[in-house]
């Protein structure tokens, strides 16, 4: 039976969509990986750019509500950013485990469009590293 994964951030447009995009990519069907937010603001389309460069893509991912997610059962429930993770509700359903990844949200970047995009790269990139480290530790 496959796991499952929430990924929660304040927005659900970025860290927590790429973060969802790398499970499903890398880990396959031995994960059920979703993502919300406590105040969702739909998918970033830098998000949806910069995981397109890396050979995943989110461009069908949408934004959801935590809400949606606190009467289910997870395996794991990974905060992404420090406002989920102050804000984060109660959940009704069982969860297994709690982790926290902090990561800056690059939607915060300001600067130049290759400026702005090496922030969502940055981000990405890190995402990715702690994602493959987690499916090495499984």
């Amino acid at each position: 039976m496959s796991q499952r994964v929430l990924f929660l951030c304040t927005g659900n447009s970025c860290r927590s969509q790429v973060a969802e995009g790398w499970l499903r990519h890398l880990g396959g069907d031995r994960y059920q990986a979703s993502s919300a937010g406590t105040h969702p603001q739909g998918v970033n389309p830098l998000a949806v750019r910069v995981m397109a460069e890396a050979g995943v893509d989110i461009s069908e991912h949408r934004s959801r509500s935590v809400v949606e997610f606190l009467d289910q059962d997870l395996d794991l429930l990974v905060t992404v950013c420090g406002g989920a993770k102050e804000s984060c509700p109660v959940f009704l359903g069982q969860v297994k485990r709690r982790w926290h990844w902090p990561f800056d949200d690059p939607a915060a970047a300001r600067g130049t469009e290759e400026e702005v995009l090496a922030v969502f790269r940055w981000v990405r990139d890190g995402i990715r590293a702690r994602v493959e480290d987690f499916l090495r530790e499984e």
